[in-house]
């Protein structure tokens, strides 16, 4: 039983960012639905997203927590398929911190997004009283973000036929705002076009040289900092005969090189789109993706 707690934490440590979370997101809802089922007891009753302003000031963590609660089997095995595959292609170019910022910024976008109707607008105009719960929001932004930043890059579906992500998230868009006019899940669908919304806002600054990620980015670094142990500062000395290049180290060297490299293939993606690179920078993106 012992090696075997030991496998899994060691084959989930081996996992990527987006890999943990999509198992953190299974593990709450296995929880949910044991708790649910012998205990009859609703746990995700506080973490989901109120619609009540005034609730929501008594659980404010719920404007992330919403996006690790789902309603069913298929609403989470849809929501986390999406997220493998986008979270996938998103990270192969970009650093997957600057992807996170993509994900939980529109989920918490989508979820202001979400409250503001149902605290604003009339309830006769769009029913979104309730409670907000599941990753679609997050899962909206970098549907957008990519089919925006890199309207050329396509997925394979069914190991048959290449779609790009754009057609996809013109069909998505479109379902989302049909649903939205008749009346149907309003409140979550309102919270998918805040996903959009959040995803199309990223992807157009940074075409610009923007990164509008980058504040949020700081912030969610400090406040992990605050649950990292204190350790002792050391003293680290150069070892003799470490090359220098303009007073960097070799390592400091490759890394603006491969830095630089990264920056101009970027640049051709916004220019030409992702389809414009050769076989050897693809392969060069993907490989510095896994760093």
């Amino acid at each position: 039983m012992g090696n075997s707690i030991e496998d899994l934490k060691y084959k989930f440590g081996n996992l990527d960012v987006f890999g943990k979370i999509i198992v953190i997101n299974a593990i709450v809802f296995i929880f949910n639905f044991v708790l649910s089922a012998l205990l009859k007891w609703d746990f995700a009753q506080y973490f989901v997203l109120p619609s009540d302003f005034m609730d929501f000031i008594l659980q404010p963590w719920s404007l992330i927590t919403y996006g690790f609660i789902h309603s069913g089997f298929w609403h989470i095995l849809f929501n986390m398929l999406l997220l493998f595959y986008l979270a996938r292609v998103a990270t192969n170019i970009f650093r997957p911190k600057m992807v996170l910022n993509i994900y939980f910024m529109g989920i918490i976008f989508g979820g202001l997004a979400y409250m503001a109707v149902a605290n604003i607008l009339p309830g006769s105009l769009f029913r979104a009283r309730g409670v907000l719960l599941g990753s679609s929001a997050g899962v909206s932004a970098l549907l957008m973000f990519i089919a925006v930043y890199m309207p050329d890059s396509q997925i394979r579906l069914f190991n048959a036929f290449n779609v790009k992500w754009k057609h996809i998230a013109i069909v998505f868009v479109v379902y989302d705002v049909l649903r939205l006019m008749l009346g149907l899940n309003q409140g979550g669908y309102i919270a998918h076009i805040g996903g959009y919304l959040l995803g199309y806002f990223y992807a157009t600054n940074l075409i610009k040289g923007k990164d509008i990620g980058s504040g949020f980015e700081r912030f969610m670094d400090m406040f992990m900092s605050w649950f990292r142990p204190n350790s002792k500062l050391k003293t680290v000395h150069r070892k003799k005969g470490q090359k220098r290049y303009t007073n960097k180290t070799k390592n400091e060297f490759d890394t603006f090189n491969k830095q630089k490299k990264i920056d101009m293939i970027l640049d051709k993606i916004s220019k030409s789109g992702y389809d414009s690179l050769t076989t050897e920078e693809k392969e060069f993106l993907f490989k510095a993706g896994k760093d």
